[in-house]
């Protein structure tokens, strides 16, 4: 068999390789980001029927806290939804942004899998999260008490993030 059959089969043979030794890998949540070590964006955004919004004077001045973008609709949202209950529960103040979702299902979710925040503004149009140059839900910006955005974490919370999350918070107190 001539050398130029066997690329294609080489080429493939590389590839599977490569994607094996990488499945495994952990996946980087805490990515760097234009937006860390700039100030929160200025957004104000209206709240549930019987809740505040939030807005940027709710968060700049009163770090550190977390401000996570979630929606009733991420299945992602719901895994991560006990660590942000263990997060509020240690102490971390955390804001909710909903991403393009109705007031309705939002209630829904925070009924069924808990509500760790203190505000929830409602991002109909996805402007904030424009704003705050998230990817998507969920995503959590911590901010200091500066108002400074400090840390993006992409994709959901999981166990093992807890412990680095409140460190990073502690050195922003």
């Amino acid at each position: 068999m001539s050398p130029a059959r066997l690329l294609p089969l080489l080429a493939l043979l590389a590839l599977g390789v490569f994607l094996a030794l990488n499945l495994g890998r952990p996946q980087q949540a805490t990515i760097r980001s234009a937006m860390v070590g700039k100030p929160v964006p200025a957004f104000a955004l209206p709240g549930l029927d019987d809740r505040p919004g939030l807005a940027t004077a709710d968060i700049a001045g009163n770090g550190p806290v977390l401000v996570n973008f979630f929606a009733s609709w991420c299945l992602p949202c719901r895994v991560e939804a006990p660590q942000l209950k263990a997060l509020a529960d240690a102490g971390l103040p955390i804001h909710g942004i909903a991403l393009r979702d109705s007031p309705e299902d939002i209630e829904s979710f925070l009924v069924r899998h808990g509500d760790p925040f203190g505000r929830i503004g409602l991002d109909r149009e996805g402007q904030a999260a424009i704003a705050f140059g998230s990817s998507g839900v969920p995503e959590t910006f911590l901010v200091d008490r500066a108002g400074v955005i400090r840390l993006q974490h992409q994709g959901e919370i999981r166990p093992e993030h807890v412990a680095q999350i409140l460190a990073e918070a502690r050195k922003w107190r």
